[in-house]
């Protein structure tokens, strides 16, 4: 149990901090919970996050997938063309407003920084591909993100294109760009490819923060609501993230078969198709400016639980995706060819 839990420590503490940020955001006041918020700065911490994933990345590993980028452009495609089109036709059926606007958002964020490439190596995958994917969809969402949200919901509610575009210029493009540039120092890539461990554990680290502040946000409004999302609505959008990111495995494993593409690429198409990343869908979510400001809908009219199906949809992807990779890691090499 222990050596499980050592291995799944992100998993956990995933589960921890949603409960506990609920839990403490139900029962504290406002002013805590703002003073809270200031003084972890989301914003910052997703600047950390990927500055240090992207610092993490070894650029010399993607030579292969450059020369041979089928795998890397459909996997994309399913990311951010399937998924999302998909998105907008399952918010329909969500139960409230809040809800409606969080499952599109997840839809539309680009692929996981680490996750897919680790779940990938781990399931005896091409890594190289996988982190092609990241680096491809993160370094286009402050366009792709804005035009599906845009699109989805703009003309239904207020929707401030521009400033959505440069919030993530400063808080996606910006990181992601300075990471990989630092690489360009020797030492600085030497040490990033030395510690790559440790930093990434530090980036998973900021992402509970990230998440925990996310939740006791959460858990404030549901007091100041005054009810909860009922468990219909919290089945619903639950389903239906899990439906989206298996929709995106599907999708990318047969469109690998239909072009014979190699089964390393396969996995990791499995992967970088279908996971999407939490600190830029909790930044959208929840930044003032966008759709955490609490007049979104007029005065006094916010949409506070708008964050949870980006929770849900990211500790879903998670739980699946490790019960996936583990199996097809088992499988025998000569049973690896189909």
């Amino acid at each position: 149990m222990l050596h499980f839990i050592h291995k799944q420590w992100f998993l956990f503490g995933l589960t921890l901090f949603i409960s506990a940020g609920l839990w403490w955001g139900y029962h504290s006041s406002a002013e805590n919970i703002n003073q809270l918020t200031s003084y972890l700065a989301p914003k910052r911490l997703t600047q950390i996050v990927l500055y240090l994933m992207a610092f993490s990345l070894n650029s010399r590993l993607l030579y292969e997938s450059f020369r041979y980028p089928g795998p890397v452009l459909l996997s994309a495609s399913t990311n951010y063309i399937a998924i999302p089109l998909a998105g907008m036709f399952l918010m329909q059926m969500q139960i409230g407003i809040d809800f409606q606007i969080g499952l599109m958002i997840s839809a539309s964020t680009p692929c996981t920084m680490a996750a897919a490439s680790v779940w990938t190596r781990k399931a005896k995958g091409n890594d190289a591909v996988s982190l092609l994917v990241t680096i491809l969809t993160n370094g286009i969402c402050f366009v792709v993100t804005p035009f599906w949200l845009t699109w989805a919901i703009g003309s239904e509610v207020q929707l401030d294109t521009g400033e959505m575009v440069w919030r993530l210029v400063l808080s996606v493009l910006l990181p992601v760009s300075l990471g990989q540039l630092s690489r360009l120092i020797p030492p600085a890539a030497r040490f990033a490819d030395r510690y790559k461990t440790p930093l990434g554990v530090i980036a998973q680290l900021c992402v509970l923060f990230l998440v925990f502040a996310a939740s006791c946000r959460g858990g404030l409004n549901i007091k100041s609501a005054g009810e909860a999302p009922g468990v219909q609505a919290i089945l619903l959008v639950t389903l239906s993230a899990i439906c989206l990111h298996f929709l995106g495995m599907i999708l990318a494993w047969q469109a690998g078969k239909w072009f014979n593409f190699a089964r390393r690429d396969r996995i990791a198409m499995l992967f970088a198709g279908s996971q999407k990343t939490l600190p830029i869908g909790v930044l959208v979510a929840t930044d003032p400016m966008l759709f955490g400001n609490p007049d979104y809908l007029g005065p006094g009219q916010g949409i506070p639980f708008v964050v949870f199906p980006m929770l849900l949809f990211h500790g879903s992807q998670l739980f699946i995706d490790t019960f996936i990779a583990n199996k097809i890691a088992a499988q025998p090499v000569e049973d690896q060819t189909g």
